[in-house]
This record gives structure tokens, C-alpha cells and sequence, in this order.
């Protein structure tokens, strides 16, 4: 995979912190203007008849959207979230806010990324449908540039650290599908600005990254997804648990028996849609969280 370089970040932080805006708490990232790729038009969101979900195309310049905890609640820890959607949408509610309101409750600040997505029409799920195996051609120069959001937001969360009332060594990424394919690209191409702490890749999209080594301070990593899944994705999140355990980092791994892709915070009556309170056991484990005697958050 080639290593996506984000060129002049602290600049662009400086630059940018003029216009970002927390009234409603959607932030606007910095980010680097693609001669390649234009976009009409600015996001849509809908409903998908298709996906059954609330989804968001077409966006062209990278946000994020705030959720705090309670200030008596707050854990100190940060995750931002990168919805799935064949990098042709974002599943904007079940891998996203619902994700971050159930983070908020536990005593996280959760940020929903918007990163930018493949240029489409009115119906981008559609178009993503449309584009079947010939996706991993059309995604391939929008790749680098949601990786690139990716790492924006990262470096950004830690350098507000204060802002938000949070660790800047708990700043963490969780990404569903596509967007488990920005949490890795993030994962594999950071400088020590943009490093993530740690990192939790659900049923991630990894194929579209190519080839990957381990990095050398890797940050710990839960992988999740389910062995039914009907992409084909559960033997690439055992290889990704398995390079990491490998090189001796700090790796977990839950494989659901079902669950089928993109269950997110969808209810199925299965054991998979308890998939974020394993993800809260993790956290505590690594003392991401610390718990008190009371078994309360500790910032």
C-alpha cells in the first residue's frame, strides 16, 4: 500500500481554527484540496430504501460531529467513529451517532467523522450497487483522501485535547466496513501527530488497502466482525489480529458466530449486537478506562 503522507497538517490546524465552528458541535476539519477529484453539489442525506438506514453521500469536505458525555461521566478517552458504506456513503446512524450516543453514556467524547466519499448523483447507494466488482477501481483515488480526513481528525481531537476535556494519549478510531478501512489506513500511516492510541476495525474493508505491515509502535487493536459475514471479511479481520499478535502488539479479536456485515447498532437477537459492550470490557482491560473501587469512571 502506498503511504498516504498528510503534508503541512499544523499549518492547515492554525488556518483553519479560525472557521471552525463548535456552535452545534460540527467541527470542520483541515484538509488539502484534491486536483483530481471534484464534486457538484454538497452532501446529501437520506433515507436508503436499500440499506434500511440513514445515509450521507457525496460529501466533499470533512466534518465531524461532537457528542460529550456528561462532565461527572467523563472517562477522558476519545473515539472517532468512521461510518461503513463502500466509500460511496456513510451509514451515518447505526455506525454512527447511535454508536456515539452509547460512547457519550459511558464517558466518552465521540466524534461522527464525515470523510470524504466517491463523487455521486442522488442516489449514491445506488451507484455503489452499480459499480459492483469494478469498486475497488472507482474508490481507489478517494481512498488516500479519507485516510487523509482520517488522520485530520485525529490530530485534531489531540491538540483540543484541553477543548474537549480529554487525554491526549486516549484518542482512539473505530471505523465499520469502508470506514474500518480508513481506521487501518489511519493505523498504517500516521506520524507522531496523528498517531491513533488505539484502534477498533469492525468487519473492516481491508482488501481495498492492499498489502500492510505491522507498524513498529502499533497502537493496540480489537478486531470485530462475524464469520458469516456475506463479504467474505472475517478470514481478513483473523489475518489483521493475527499480523499484530505476530509482531507482538497488543491484539484482540471477536469473532461472532452470525451477525452477518454492517450490523453496526442494528438489534438482530443476536449475541453480535452486543459487540460495543465487548468493546467497553476491552477498553477497561487495557485501561483505556479506568474503573474505580465503586466501579465508576476514572478519568
Amino acid at each position: 500500500m502506498t503511504r498516504i503522507v498528510l503534508m503541512s497538517v499544523s499549518g492547515l490546524l492554525l488556518l483553519f481554527n479560525s472557521i471552525t465552528s463548535f456552535s452545534g458541535e460540527v467541527i470542520n476539519l483541515p484538509y488539502q484540496a484534491s486536483k483530481d477529484v471534484t464534486w457538484e453539489g454538497g452532501d446529501k442525506s437520506f433515507f436508503s430504501k436499500q440499506w434500511k438506514t440513514q445515509v450521507v453521500t457525496n460529501v466533499s469536505v470533512p466534518t465531524m460531529e461532537v457528542f460529550r458525555p456528561d462532565a461527572s461521566d467523563s472517562n477522558g478517552a476519545a473515539v472517532i467513529i468512521a461510518p461503513g458504506g463502500g466509500l460511496y456513503a456513510l451509514s451515518i446512524t447505526s455506525e454512527g451517532t447511535e454508536v456515539a450516543e452509547w460512547l457519550a453514556a459511558k464517558g466518552f467524547t465521540a466524534f461522527v467523522l464525515k470523510y470524504r466519499l466517491v463523487p455521486t448523483g442522488e442516489n449514491g447507494v445506488q451507484e455503489a450497487s452499480d459499480a459492483g466488482i469494478d469498486i475497488l477501481n472507482t474508490v481507489k483515488p478517494i481512498l488516500p483522501l479519507s485516510i487523509a480526513d482520517g488522520l485530520a481528525a485525529v490530530q485534531y481531537v489531540r491538540s483540543q485535547a484541553a477543548v474537549f476535556d480529554v487525554n491526549p494519549t486516549k484518542v482512539g478510531f473505530m471505523g465499520f466496513s469502508a470506514g474500518g478501512a480508513v481506521t487501518m489506513g489511519v493505523t498504517l500511516n500516521y506520524d507522531i501527530d496523528s498517531r491513533p492510541d488505539f484502534v477498533v476495525p469492525v468487519y473492516a474493508w481491508m482488501t481495498v488497502l492492499g498489502d500492510y505491515k505491522v507498524p513498529h509502535d502499533a497502537p493496540p487493536m480489537l478486531a470485530i466482525c462475524a464469520s458469516d459475514d456475506p463479504l467474505g471479511l472475517a478470514g481478513d479481520s483473523v489475518k489483521l489480529y493475527s499480523a499484530w499478535h505476530a509482531a507482538k502488539k497488543t491484539a484482540a479479536l471477536h469473532m461472532f458466530s452470525k451477525g452477518g456485515h454492517g450490523f453496526g447498532m442494528r438489534k438482530q437477537g443476536l449475541a453480535a449486537d452486543h459487540w460495543i459492550e465487548r468493546f467497553y470490557e476491552w477498553s477497561v482491560t487495557e485501561e483505556i478506562v479506568v474503573m474505580n473501587a465503586s466501579g465508576m469512571n476514572n478519568s
